[in-house]
């Protein structure tokens, strides 16, 4: 299963009157792990769209366990459930550092032609970058 995390801390912005996460940040937890997970791969989110490729979120799914608090700092790690063909799938578990699990969650995202929102099938150079992936 191709995997990466990324490491932050909880900014004060992010936060309640009692310090704890927002519930609704969670979902940019998830797309910061996204963008750096397809950046592990060297593709970036601006080059695909740039090529007319859009990927947005059409399931959502986010199973809360413990409250993050300000300045904990999170490591949010990234799975991709299976080879991607019009949708891309992605699990996720976040951490505080000491390793308490916070939040299960799970997206997926369709490939949309940029210029008729249609769906097309994942990019080639995505796929090619997952040769040789257990998936």
């Amino acid at each position: 299963m191709n995997f990466n995390k990324i490491s932050f801390r909880v900014r004060y912005s992010e936060t309640d009157q009692m310090g704890i996460v927002y519930h609704g940040k969670y979902a940019d937890y998830l797309e910061v792990g996204r963008v750096e997970w397809l950046r592990s791969l060297g593709i970036s989110y601006k080059s695909l769209e740039e090529g007319g490729i859009l990927l947005p979120v059409i399931n959502l799914q986010i199973e809360y366990k413990k409250s993050a608090k300000y300045d904990d700092l999170l490591t949010v790690e990234t799975y991709l459930r299976k080879r991607p063909q019009v949708k891309i799938h992605f699990d996720y578990k976040i951490y505080n550092e000491s390793r308490e699990l916070l939040v299960l969650a799970s997206t997926t995202l369709a490939f949309m032609n940029k210029h008729n929102s249609r769906p097309v099938k994942c990019p080639d150079r995505i796929l090619q970058k997952l040769d040789g992936f257990d998936l």
